[in-house]
């Protein structure tokens, strides 16, 4: 019997080489750039750090995994906020996922 499971879930695709600089150009477009584009670099070299440690690219694929998830969920955020809803019994995301290292 072994003690591997029989359905191992398989890791997502890693993205392609150019999607660091690719991902940068279109945070640089969005009109929250001022702010995005610094969270942008300061992740993105944790992560290149990360990587020279482990001698993984992983860090740098979650980097760019995460910050396309914000991009593809930031027209939703704005009809959200532009509807005028009542937002104000939120949970902050420090609050679900804990604080930023």
């Amino acid at each position: 019997m072994s003690a591997q499971p029989e359905h191992a879930p398989v890791p997502p695709p890693a993205p392609a080489p150019t999607a660091a600089a690719e991902l940068l150009v279109r945070i640089r477009a969005d009109r929250r750039a001022a702010q995005w584009v610094p969270a942008f670099e300061r992740d993105w070299a944790e992560a290149l750090e990360d990587s020279r440690h482990s001698y993984s690219l992983t860090p740098l694929h979650e980097v760019v995994r995460g910050w396309k998830a914000r991009l593809a969920a930031a027209p939703a955020v704005d009809a959200f906020i532009a509807s005028g809803m009542d937002d104000s019994d939120g949970i902050g995301l420090d609050d679900v996922l804990g604080a930023r290292p």
